[in-house]
């Protein structure tokens, strides 16, 4: 099956015309509509599955947002068709869980690279090669980040294929390997654990489109475990107002590149 050929791509129904060049990626098809808010004349294009796509613009260019579901494999599905029908930019904005006990709840947390563990990226580059988004979509959201004056953390996340895994790893039949990974992780300074940016910078790489990522902290288990001030936050505005902000950032910036 070629989604290059198709006229309407298989998963997300979209077509040529249908979107941007820059598209926003969240996981959850209900953040879509509250993400298109942000844009100019928003349109619904098309649901399916996991996958509901607007379109409008920002700056007087055409953008969009598709939601991937939970996890690589249908993250790199909408990939893979929305580069095929126009996207070559995209922006991951999700929300993850902290490693680091710097990091707290409703920080944001901007992908400088991505631990492998999950196995989507797999069946796309040998797992030597490292999971890392596209420099200018990176300096971007650190820049929004800046400009917008929000608490932010830029650094390496890890990204798996089970919550459950992270959060009852003890359940796991291999659970001596999670347990001593996740020490890794700590020691070796990651901040947080997600579910789709490696699989989703590694098939950026593929396609030869670019790719960024930004989430929100909900909450961090480490700061918990060791008695640290710890609160639950599902408010993603911070994380969004980064993500659109960037986005505008790349328009003008690439007007002139």
């Amino acid at each position: 099956m070629n989604n290059e050929v198709r006229d309407v791509q298989f998963h997300t129904l979209l077509q040529k015309g249908d979107v941007g060049r820059y598209c926003i990626l969240p996981g959850d098809p209900g953040r879509c509509e509250k993400i298109a808010a942000y844009f100019d004349a928003p349109r619904l294009v098309a649901v399916n599955r996991e996958f509901t796509t607007y379109t409008g613009t920002l700056l007087g260019c055409p953008v969009s947002v598709c939601s991937t579901g939970i996890g690589g494999p249908s993250a790199s599905i909408a990939m893979e068709e929305l580069a095929a029908v126009g996207a070559d930019t995209f922006l991951r904005v999700g929300t993850c869980g902290g490693i680091a006990t710097k990091v707290q709840s409703d920080d944001v947390v901007i992908a400088t690279g991505a631990v492998r563990m999950e196995g989507t990226s797999r069946e796309y580059a040998p797992i030597e090669y490292p999971a890392v988004p596209d420099y200018s979509v990176l300096a971007a959201l650190v820049d929004s980040a800046k400009l917008a004056g929000k608490p932010y953390h830029a650094g390496v996340v890890q990204c798996k294929d089970s919550f459950y895994g992270q959060h009852s790893p003890q359940r796991s039949p291999v659970s001596y390997e999670l347990l001593q990974k996740w020490e890794a992780w700590k020691r070796l300074g990651v901040l947080a654990s997600e579910m789709e940016s490696a699989a989703l910078f590694t098939v950026a790489a593929s396609l030869g489109v670019r790719c960024g990522a930004a989430f929100h902290v909900i909450w961090n288990q480490e700061r918990e475990k060791a008695g640290l001030p710890q609160t639950e936050s599902h408010d993603l505005t911070a994380a969004l107002d980064v993500a659109i902000g960037a986005v505008k950032l790349m328009i003008e910036r690439d007007k002139t590149a």
